[in-house]
């Protein structure tokens, strides 16, 4: 099958986390012996942030690791679908991506009754921001993946979308998985940005504090941190790593003993069942994962098995105590966890609902031309 993806990068993941499953789901595509070509804007905000911090290093490192990843980069102003697609029988636009390019692609699949396009969403906009996400002309869109229940709903109820799928984000288990060997250079390693507050009042109680009063030796990665988390985290001794790229995360993991997941507000309290890709990454990596509190409604894991939750600064005091001082059962998180991200939650299962979802909209194993000629 020819597939066009549009993404805002897959170039750069700095602030940039939907990057981190579409590099996936694409190479999983590619091996699966189908046509993808990759489109992401040549200015997009998170490639033009890292290739001015960080030189052109990150963006050479990401083509030695994904070696069949080479996105055409192209000019919004001047983009012209007829022109510039080379008859895919699927288009996939991403959300993070302007009005205008995807009128323009809902125009381009109006014009042909042997293409299907289809609308990937995996941000809280919807929710938080839904006068933005009315902006989208999806009129001529076959239906709408979202990464959550409540976000299908939402599509649904809102009149946005007439058909929609549960499309959750998963892991690259090519990339990330455990890496024996690695000498341990910490205790705990945590990977995220800090953002617009959306998460500054758990990120002390659930992350700082507990470091602190624990002394444990820990690193924290990530951008966007304010002089006042700076602060906060060079006097509670903690090391700040800056910017790492995402492919470079399970060497972090290797080298630490544990980590925590700190859903930002908007997950936690408007959109429960939505973990966000970095639970099933670090459970890839075969690392003990404990949790802030968010509600998995949608059963995608098991906690108390493949995570710890904890409801409070104290009881993540007390999972960290008990996960570094005891063997067995980090070590039967770190196993009952990587399962059940193998059993379930990988990249190739999502290609695999792709491809079912393709069926429903009558395209097939090779193309809708081919099952029509």
């Amino acid at each position: 099958m020819r597939i066009a993806v549009f993404c805002h990068s897959l170039l750069s993941d700095w602030n940039h986390g939907n990057a981190h499953f579409l590099r996936g789901l694409v190479t999983e595509l590619i091996a699966r012996g189908h046509q993808v070509r990759v489109y992401e804007p040549v200015d997009a905000w998170s490639y033009v942030n890292l290739i001015g911090e960080k030189g052109d290093e990150p963006v050479e490192a990401f083509g030695k690791v994904y070696p069949m990843l080479d996105p055409v980069r192209y000019h919004l102003q001047t983009f012209d679908p007829a022109a510039e697609l080379d008859e895919p029988d699927l288009i996939l636009v991403h959300e993070w991506n302007d009005p205008a390019l995807v009128a323009r692609l809902g125009r381009y699949r109006a014009a042909r009754r042997d293409c299907r396009l289809l609308f990937h969403d995996t941000h809280h906009r919807s929710i938080t921001q839904p006068e933005a996400m009315a902006k989208y002309d999806l009129s001529a869109c076959d239906g709408v993946l979202a990464f959550g229940q409540v976000i299908r709903d939402t599509y649904l109820q809102r009149g946005w979308a007439r058909r929609a799928w549960v499309f959750h984000e998963a892991a690259d288990v090519r990339v990330f998985r455990p890496l024996a060997g690695r000498p341990k250079v910490g205790e705990l390693v945590w990977v995220g940005n800090w953002g617009d507050e959306e998460r500054a009042a758990e990120l002390h109680r659930f992350l700082l504090g507990p470091i602190v009063a624990l002394k444990l030796t820990s690193t924290l990665f990530g951008v966007r941190y304010t002089d006042d988390a700076l602060a906060a985290l060079k006097a509670g001794g903690i090391r700040y790593g800056g910017w790492v790229a995402n492919f470079r995360v399970p060497e972090q993991f290797a080298r630490h003993r544990v980590t925590v997941h700190i859903p930002r507000r908007p997950y936690a309290e408007a959109l429960p069942g939505i973990p966000t890709i970095r639970p099933f990454e670090a459970m890839a990596c075969g690392i003990p994962l404990i949790c802030s509190p968010w509600e998995d409604r949608e059963g995608l894991f098991t906690a108390g098995s493949d995570y710890l939750v904890a409801r409070d600064g104290d009881e993540m005091k007390a999972h960290l105590r008990a996960v570094l001082s005891d063997a067995a059962l980090a070590r039967s998180l770190a196993e009952h966890g990587r399962r059940t991200i193998l059993g379930r939650h990988t990249c190739g299962h999502r290609a695999g609902q792709l491809m079912e979802i393709c069926g429903e909209l009558g395209l097939r194993a090779g193309s809708q031309r081919e099952a029509e000629a």
